[in-house]
């Protein structure tokens, strides 16, 4: 007990630093707001010294802790920072001229730095700017937060394959510095260029200076806020989607990537390997939707690509922008739609969902059980990329799809239980776990918002957001008994 003890001061100095920049944050929506005369500046403000008192007695209270050694502190470290952040930046949404109830505040707040888009809120048209810019700093500092986590954590957590990566996460370079600081430091700068790249495009199409720095956050992030009611489809520009499907796509790579082109060229690695399929399944699904939207929708060929292309990169990066009501496009599209919640993109990146690297295990592991069922005798190993991957990965990789759509049909069941009818629900709950944005039905489609879904239902969301945000075993290991008594 004396190091589970250890263990939770460790946990409220990292609680209390990471408090004392949210506070830091904060400002920034202060000085907007202070700057258009909006009365809720005085809210942030306020928020924000609430939030930078929290923080910092934390912080200078535990600041001589040693870090604790071993994966119980890394996965209570990683879920506390989630909860923590989310329960205090819900804290302006809640007491703003919104009049927000809590849990509403708390699921817009968690859908932001889920990065998963979905929301409650009306008329963010009117909005003013310094909410609309919390909105945006959320998907932002989420998107960040999690590929970090990703590079740093859960590939020593050994969440349902991310040790895969672990192996190779120490190699970008042979300067004698911490190997994985550099890598999370590298992935942090293209993060920031891209998305200030970003925002220079979406005002170099069309967009107000306000709108493109919103819009450039929540893009890079696949996050999917907008300022305005009407997502993307407000603007009906097709250079403004074209930015954004170049950058939705950007997001769902692995952002540590980008940083392996330029310092090995010429090297691919685990990360990399993933990104030649993703491109694949993305043009396949847009060339099937595009046929299916001329044939069976009756669209001109043009406005079928338009649509199709768009829509289908921002669900299948787990984005969320719409430039149309994509749920009225059929039976096969909602099907085709459902589908591409459950893919996401690559492991490293913003994106959520399964990820490509898990269906690209998965599929080996499937054709080299047919091939032994033919041969018994023929020794055959489930490969990722090229190489070899180990038993005890692919196991992991397995137990993880088996975990996440176990937790997709009880969680489906259980919204339905709130009075959510079948297809709101279950599209609700997958495209929370997927932290991709709007769902399929009449509640929380692309044409609506998540307002009308029951309190009970609004809570599940939230915590499918996070079980899809954190990979599923990062909580679930916190419920089991061994876990608090070794």
């Amino acid at each position: 007990m004396s190091n589970l003890g250890a263990t939770i001061r460790f946990l409220l100095y990292v609680n209390g630093v990471v408090l004392t920049v949210l506070a830091v944050v904060m400002a920034v929506p202060m000085l907007v707001d202070f700057g258009a005369e909006s009365a809720d500046w005085q809210v942030f403000a306020g928020c924000a010294l609430f939030t930078l008192c929290i923080g910092g007695m934390l912080a200078l209270a535990w600041r001589h802790q040693p870090p604790p050694l071993g994966r119980r502190a890394g996965y209570l470290l990683t879920v506390s920072i989630w909860l923590v952040v989310s329960l205090f930046a819900s804290l302006p949404l809640y007491i703003s001229s919104l009049h927000l109830s809590y849990v509403d505040a708390y699921f817009e707040t968690v859908s932001g730095l889920t990065t998963t888009g979905s929301t409650i809120i009306s008329g963010l048209d009117d909005l003013p700017p310094g909410l609309l810019l919390w909105r945006s700093l959320l998907n932002w500092i989420g998107g960040i937060g999690i590929v970090v986590m990703a590079i740093v954590l859960l590939p020593f957590l050994r969440t349902g394959g991310m040790q895969l990566f672990h192996t190779e996460s120490s190699d970008i370079s042979g300067k004698p510095v911490p190997r994985v600081t550099q890598m999370a430091t590298l992935t942090v700068a293209v993060y920031v260029g891209l998305s200030a790249a970003c925002a220079f495009c979406y005002g170099l199409a069309g967009m107000n200076v306000f709108d493109a720095i919103n819009h450039g956050m929540a893009t890079l992030a696949t996050g999917g806020f907008s300022t305005r009611d009407a997502s993307i489809g407000y603007y009906d520009s097709v250079p403004i989607e074209i930015v954004a499907m170049v950058f939705m796509i950007a997001g769902a790579l692995p952002l540590i990537w980008y940083a392996r082109l330029v310092a090995e060229p010429g090297v691919v690695r685990a990360e990399g390997r993933q990104v030649p399929v993703f491109l694949a399944i993305l043009a396949i699904a847009i060339m099937v939707m595009t046929i299916w939207n001329v044939y069976a929708n009756d669209m001109v060929p043009f406005r079928a690509l338009r649509f199709s292309a768009f829509n289908v990169t921002s669900i299948l990066t787990d984005t969320g922008f719409a430039n149309t009501d994509f749920s009225r496009w059929g039976g096969f599209g909602i099907g085709m739609f459902f589908m591409l919640y459950l893919i996401g993109g690559c492991a490293g990146s913003t994106s959520g969902a399964i990820k490509i690297f898990r269906w690209q295990i998965l599929f080996s592991g499937f054709f080299v059980q047919l091939s032994t069922t033919i041969s018994p005798h023929r020794v055959m190993r489930v490969r990722y990329g090229g190489r070899s991957v180990g038993d005890d990965l692919a196991a992991s990789v397995r137990s993880f799809f088996f975990l996440y759509l176990l937790t997709l049909g009880v969680l489906s069941l259980l919204i339905m239980a709130t009075g959510v009818d079948f297809l709101s629900g279950i599209s609700a709950i997958a495209q929370a776990m997927a932290n991709a944005g709007p769902g399929l039905g009449d509640v929380g489609g692309p044409a609506g918002n998540f307002e009308a879904m029951p309190t009970a239902a609004k809570w599940l969301l939230i915590l499918t957001m996070f079980l899809g945000r954190l990979e599923l075993t990062t909580v679930y290991v916190l419920f089991l008994r061994s876990f608090w008594q070794h």
